[in-house]
């Protein structure tokens, strides 16, 4: 055998390693490719699962939301009406303090404001009644 020979042969050999490491390399990576395929696959049903059970979910809540609308705005109201009353007994308060400071009565506040009320309102009733009365004449 020659030198030229002989370089020939280890050049096909080494071409025929080359060749082999290649295939099994390929080969390999079809595997795996297939591997990551199905396991992608099994991930997107689950998450058309997982998407498909969350749109129930949110459509479930958002009637039960619906449902509670009513109720939170009386909630409010009610709120309001509460604020408006705190409102009207501070003003009440006000005027019965502001009332017992004007009798002279030795009366307390509420008892003196109540009784200078009810005197305004006869008052005003006999004055009506009054009035009515020459009108008719």
């Amino acid at each position: 055998m020659e030198p030229g020979q002989l370089a020939l042969i280890i050049f096909a050999v080494a071409f025929l390693l080359l060749v082999l490491f290649i295939g099994f390399f390929l080969l390999r990576l079809t595997r795996s490719l297939d591997i990551i395929t199905l396991d992608v696959d099994s991930i997107a049903r689950s998450s058309n699962e997982i998407l498909g059970n969350a749109n129930t979910l949110l459509n479930d809540v958002n009637g039960k939301v619906k449902t509670l609308d009513p109720t939170v705005q009386a909630v409010a109201d009610m709120s309001v009406t509460v604020s408006q009353l705190n409102a009207t007994i501070q003003n009440v308060t006000n005027k019965f303090a502001t009332a017992k400071a004007a009798t002279s009565f030795g009366v307390s506040g509420v008892a003196a404001a109540v009784a200078k009320q009810a005197t305004k309102t006869a008052m005003g009733k006999y004055k009506n009644k009054k009035s009515t009365k020459k009108e008719n004449k």
